[in-house]
């Protein structure tokens, strides 16, 4: 695939397997960070006008039509997904401890956090094994039909198995109390599986970010906010009255759309990366579901490979092996996972580990040929293998 010379294309780069992670930046971004900085120095404290008036509002645009969102204006931009989590956090009741339905399987950025907020009895928290898989949008509604939740918040696609939930429209549609907060982490989900979420939009927050498979870097983080849901966050920035700066007002103002979430200065450069990745996929014909398509090719024929060498890591292990139900990467269980990654980088090959689960995941910068090298290269390390 072309347009990452720049990023995979120079002497000893890592043959990368980790692209759940990191993805390299398109080539479009380098001069898309250039840009970023000849704006400021060119129109200096006037580049807010430039990035509210054009950059952001793009930027919207590309999210609104990925997720098919009826209106952008319900976009908020961020650093990273924690300072969302905690602008939503900070509109549950203040005055009892907060109810919380979720999983088991979330990510750091609300795992931590609402771990600490449950020592000091600030949250009362009921947590959802995603295992058994085949079984688990039954027993989230089953648990989110019981009530008497202040928020509700899984993920589209669980970073530690690759398990996409089945039927989002659903799970939220079971909550039976609309005032309930309705939050679906889909970092792993935005630009990797095909996502249409116009059919919830007025009713649950998505979360999620360019670090991952919108190969746009840090700092791109954004909260899809449905209209009436959470109009007045305590936990608020500048941003989030920024259409009113120099209006004199008793209250705390807040805009209706989603800059009601929004904090305060952050690094925008993200954006610009964001815009232009955004663009070049748009310019090369690249939908997700035709880099969906690539990437199962290529897991095809790492997965052909692997059973042809009889390895250890194999079929057998991998905890979602049902594409239709799996995001854009394959996590194997093995109590060998973290010896695996360690002995795979030494190669200088990058693939990772959460726990006894060993992480694969290709790109749209990967092809087959390459997929069976690496399946080769795995199979040289483990013991009993042939």
């Amino acid at each position: 695939m072309k347009g990452f010379e720049l990023s995979i294309g120079r002497a000893g780069a890592p043959l990368h397997a980790a692209a759940h992670s990191h993805h390299p930046w398109p080539d479009v971004s380098f001069a898309a960070q250039q840009a970023a900085w000849v704006d400021a120095a060119r129109l200096l404290d006037r580049k807010w006008d430039h990035i509210f008036g054009e950059i952001i509002p793009a930027a919207q645009r590309h999210i609104a039509r990925q997720l098919s969102l009826p209106d952008p204006g319900t976009i908020a931009f961020g650093p990273n997904t924690h300072s969302f989590v905690l602008r939503l956090l900070s509109c549950l009741p203040a005055d009892r401890p907060a109810r919380v339905l979720t999983t088991g399987s979330e990510f750091m950025s609300f795992t931590r956090q609402i771990a600490r907020l449950e020592e000091d009895g600030l949250v009362q928290v009921t947590r959802i094994a995603t295992e058994p898989f085949d079984s688990f949008d039954a027993r989230f509604i089953d648990a989110e039909r019981a009530g008497g939740h202040d928020l509700v918040f899984l993920s589209q696609v669980y970073f530690d198995s690759g398990f996409a939930v089945g039927n989002l429209e659903k799970i939220v549609r079971a909550v039976p109390n609309p005032e309930t907060f309705i939050v679906i982490d889909g970092y792993h989900g935005f630009m990797a599986i095909p996502t249409d979420i116009s059919a919830i939009a007025a009713r649950a927050f998505y979360l999620a970010g360019g670090y991952k498979y919108a190969m746009a870097g840090e700092g791109t983080c954004f909260l899809h906010c449905p209209p009436g849901h959470g109009a007045r966050p305590r936990d608020t920035g500048w941003y989030a009255g920024f259409g009113s700066l120099e209006a004199a007002s008793q209250d705390v103002p807040y805009q209706s759309d989603g800059s009601r979430f929004l904090g305060a200065t952050f690094d925008v450069s993200g954006l610009y990366r964001f815009n232009a990745v955004q663009e070049w996929l748009t310019m090369e014909g690249l939908s997700v579901d035709h880099m969906l398509a690539h990437v199962r090719g290529v897991e095809r024929a790492f997965l052909a490979e692997l059973d042809h060498l009889k390895t250890p890591i194999n079929r057998a292990i991998l905890l979602i092996p049902d594409e239709s139900h799996r995001g854009r990467f394959l996590a194997f269980r093995t109590p060998d996972a973290n010896a695996i990654v360690e002995k795979l980088g030494r190669q200088n090959i990058i693939v990772d580990s959460r726990g006894d689960r060993l992480r694969v995941g290709f790109g749209i910068y990967h092809e087959a040929e390459r997929a069976v090298w690496l399946a080769r290269e795995l199979a040289s390390l483990l013991p009993n293998s042939p």
